[in-house]
């Protein structure tokens, strides 16, 4: 085995390198916070979970019953939203009594 002796100051300077090293390899390792944007559906999204077309979708657009995001030329809904509509339009069963 080789000893290598260097001064305190290179040192220092070498440890103080392999802490900001070590900060950043952890920085790009940890997971990144999800911001909700993996959870925005586009427009063939909604129409399978709501079972409708493209043209009912763009009407509910247009009366403003699900709002929605544009970026570019693309929509997209947020799945609360999506959610919330159908919690609105949801009609319970009444069961006559007899």
């Amino acid at each position: 085995m080789e000893i290598v002796c260097i001064d305190k100051q290179t040192f220092e300077e070498l440890r103080i390198r392999f802490c900001e090293f070590e900060q950043r390899v952890t920085r790009l390792c940890r997971p990144t916070e999800d911001l909700g944007l993996k959870n925005w559906l586009d427009n063939q999204e909604v129409c399978d979970v709501l079972r409708i077309n493209k043209k009912t979708l763009q009407a509910y657009r247009a009366k403003g019953i699900l709002p929605f995001s544009r970026i570019k030329n693309k929509l997209f809904y947020k799945p609360e939203d999506v959610q919330e509509l159908l919690e609105l339009s949801y009609h319970p069963l009444i069961k006559n009594k007899l």
